[in-house]
């Protein structure tokens, strides 16, 4: 079992990997090293979440008859293929590691419903088609959460559950931390020697917190200790969920700057879906901003529409939807909502902007998290989006739908 070493910071430095590549090279080299051993893979009969025979088996998974499952950093591929071949289910099993996926290939390569994938687990998210459960065995702390967290939410069909392990306590008795950063950890090789890996090891409150940043909701959260006397590693197996429903953050209680008491906020639904970026605090945003002096609605509008996205629109193709108003904080706040109808250019993050990651999300693939202005807009100009937000008085303005 993984042990510590020292705590450090998770960002890479020039000329050294980052944390999720280090560990792509230690488990690329865990995987030749068994397979020059010719090490004998047994077959899974449960899943094993934490110790060996420890732990609620299959039960976390629910019925996995027909589902569309994926296996995160599945290695020898024992439990996707058990999954396969016990559960009736269709399981993706996706691994970063070369050497691991070709001991899969060579135990499970012909089993029909389970596909090994050898990938970066957010590349592989980034283009697959959503899934019904999402499930990984200790394979989560070498993960940044920052990064996997957004296209884990989005790859998960609204009301499915994720579950997975983390390391809590390491063999030696080495704690989790609450800052979001990866420490060494050591991995021992049968047969002697070890190599170095980074993990994300955090307190339950952290990982809850993760996970409802990114709009998931934990379910529960189950204890699993090592039974052998002296050694105290630790692991929490956490079943969450996405909701059915799409799910908004709350802005800030702060009051606005004194030029900031109207703001804007613009749909822009292309043949791939609507346009949102992330917000450096996590939420997912429509492009907008705050009302310059001496600029109308739809000039604010192409002006951040710019300044946020690099896309280029006049203000004769703004059609202005309506003002919400609420409170928040005892600050009633006002936000103008917008569609965009024609435009030029790619969307792409510009230099200094605190919103970024530009995509294309689908009507009836909306992601949580969204930010509550953002959501109130999109609820304004379609009412039938799922989405879940506080309420705020809605006057439509002439020019409406």
């Amino acid at each position: 079992m993984p042990q510590t070493t020292s705590s450090d910071d998770s960002r890479s430095c020039p000329g050294h990997p980052s944390p999720e590549a280090a560990n792509a090279e230690a488990w690329t080299a865990y995987g030749r090293h068994h397979l020059r051993r010719a090490t004998p893979l047994p077959e899974a009969e449960r899943i094993d979440w934490g110790p060996a025979g420890s732990g609620p088996g299959d039960a976390p998974l629910g019925d996995l008859r027909g589902l569309r499952v994926l296996d995160l950093g599945c290695g020898t591929a024992r439990h996707a293929a058990h999954l396969v071949r016990d559960g009736g289910a269709r399981v993706d099993a996706v691994d970063s590691s070369p050497s691991q996926i070709e001991r899969a290939r060579a135990r499970y390569g012909g089993l029909p419903g389970l596909t090994l994938v050898c990938a970066d687990a957010v590349d592989h998210l980034r283009t697959a088609d959503p899934y019904d459960v999402v499930y990984a065995v200790h394979a989560f702390p070498y993960m940044n959460p920052h990064r996997l967290l957004p296209e884990l939410a989005r790859s998960l069909r609204p009301g499915g559950r994720l579950c997975f392990t983390v390391l809590h306590t390491n063999s030696t008795g080495h704690g989790p931390g609450t800052e979001v950063t990866s420490r060494p950890e050591t991995l021992r090789l049968a047969g002697g020697g070890e190599l170095t890996v980074r993990m994300w090891v955090l307190t339950t409150d952290a990982w809850t917190e993760l996970l409802r940043t990114y709009g998931l909701e934990v379910e529960s959260v189950t204890v699993l200790d090592a039974p052998e006397v002296g050694n105290h590693a630790s692991y929490r197996l956490f079943q969450a969920r996405r909701p059915a429903r799409v799910t908004s953050r709350p802005r800030s209680a702060r009051p606005p700057v004194p030029h900031a008491a109207i703001g804007v906020g613009a749909v822009l639904l292309g043949p791939r879906g609507l346009l949102l970026g992330r917000h450096r605090r996590g939420t997912l945003e429509l492009p907008g901003g705050t009302v310059e002096p001496g600029e109308s609605l739809q000039e604010t509008v192409v002006r951040e529409l710019a300044e946020e996205t690099g896309l280029v629109a006049d203000p004769a193709d703004v059609r202005l939807l309506g003002t919400l108003v609420d409170r928040v904080g005892g600050v009633v706040r006002m936000t103008v909502g917008a569609v965009v109808t024609a435009w030029r250019g790619t969307p792409a993050d510009q230099p200094d902007e605190s919103v970024g990651d530009w995509r294309w999300w689908p009507l009836d693939a909306l992601p949580p998290g969204l930010f509550e202005c953002s959501a109130q807009i999109l609820t304004a100009w379609r009412p039938e989006l799922p989405v879940d937000h506080a309420p705020a008085h809605f006057t439509p303005f002439a020019d409406g739908r």
